[in-house]
């Protein structure tokens, strides 16, 4: 493995949080994949950087050093950085106003918050939509900059052939259900637990229906009933105990719990797009890491995904 700036970061970060449990949940991936990238840049450098006990973990004189450099590198690397991009924006007039479009509305404050905060004369305008290939018609035809998108795992990209999608995260599917719910103590269900309940979704372009009731099908039942409603008549539906609903894991809503589904039956794929051919591309560099990190903010809000991703590091932010 070649040592990247990346790399050194997480060194840093793990460094000034004093365990890698802290560490993980500041960088927004589960600590089991953290300490495996810890491992294997410790062989890189030939040999421990941090001594571990019960109390977190102390830099070795090694660590020491390499903390020391990096201390050096990274503000450098950044301030570089930085006036490439002052000058690179400059000669490729950077648009200072963006569109954005969403089908996942909780991602946008987050998301402007970061943009707002890195590119303070940078206007943004944002539209919300429920539909992955309306937001996609509107990137070809040049109404939006950026599309953040969710498609049912299995669906294509949305769109016609010549935009271009990221996939920054894979996301279960949880339950949502009532904090007097029978199983709202339960650290896991299954489908089959709940054949008996009514169902609330948000609609979706693709195959996220059929791949519900196929899941179900699975387990051996046919669901009663699918509500799709907008995500505040699901909410309803949910608190009033006519449903229950599928729902991103991040959801973290007041009288409100969040199941995981066992063996994950059903999964979110989560996008962002832009035209290869506009001029806001060159902006999809910047916009592309404040998705990310956008992302791992709602992550890190919600205690009981943060937690599931520990043991399936295979989810969350795909890096």
């Amino acid at each position: 493995m070649d040592l990247e700036l990346r790399h050194l970061k997480v060194v840093c970060t793990i460094a000034e949080a004093g365990s890698v449990t802290k560490a993980a949940a500041e960088l927004g991936i589960a600590q089991p994949a953290l300490t495996a990238q810890l491992s294997r840049i410790e062989r890189t450098l030939g040999g421990p950087l941090f001594d571990r006990d019960h109390r977190g973990v102390r830099p070795t004189p090694l660590g020491e050093m390499v903390i020391s450099r990096a201390g050096l590198l990274l503000p450098a690397m950044s301030g570089l950085l930085d006036d490439a991009s002052r000058l690179s924006d400059a000669s490729r007039g950077t648009p200072e106003h963006l569109t954005l479009g969403s089908s996942t509305s909780a991602i946008l404050a987050p998301l402007i918050k970061r943009l707002s905060a890195q590119h303070d004369q940078l206007s943004i305008s944002t539209t919300a939509t429920w539909s992955a290939d309306d937001l996609a018609g509107s990137l070809g035809d040049g109404r939006l900059d950026f599309a953040v998108v969710g498609v049912c795992d299995g669906s294509p990209a949305p769109g016609e052939p010549g935009l271009e999608w990221h996939t920054f995260s894979i996301d279960p599917v949880f339950v949502m259900v009532p904090e007097g719910h029978v199983l709202a103590d339960r650290p896991e269900v299954t489908l089959a637990d709940l054949s008996e309940a009514d169902w609330a979704a948000t609609p979706g372009d693709g195959c996220f229906q059929d791949c519900f009731t196929q899941a179900c099908s699975r387990e051996g039942f046919t669901p009663q009933s699918l509500y799709l409603a907008d995500a505040a008549s699901c909410i309803e539906l949910v608190e009033s105990g006519t449903a229950v609903a599928l729902c991103q894991p991040t959801r973290v809503l007041p009288g409100l719990v969040t199941i995981p589904l066992k063996d994950v039956p059903l999964r979110w794929i989560h996008m962002i797009g832009w035209r290869p051919d506009s001029v806001a591309a060159g902006f999809a560099d910047s916009v592309r890491a404040s998705v990310e990190d956008a992302h791992r903010d709602l992550i890190a809000r919600s205690e009981v995904y943060s937690s599931w991703l520990e043991h399936h590091t295979e989810f969350g932010i795909q890096v």
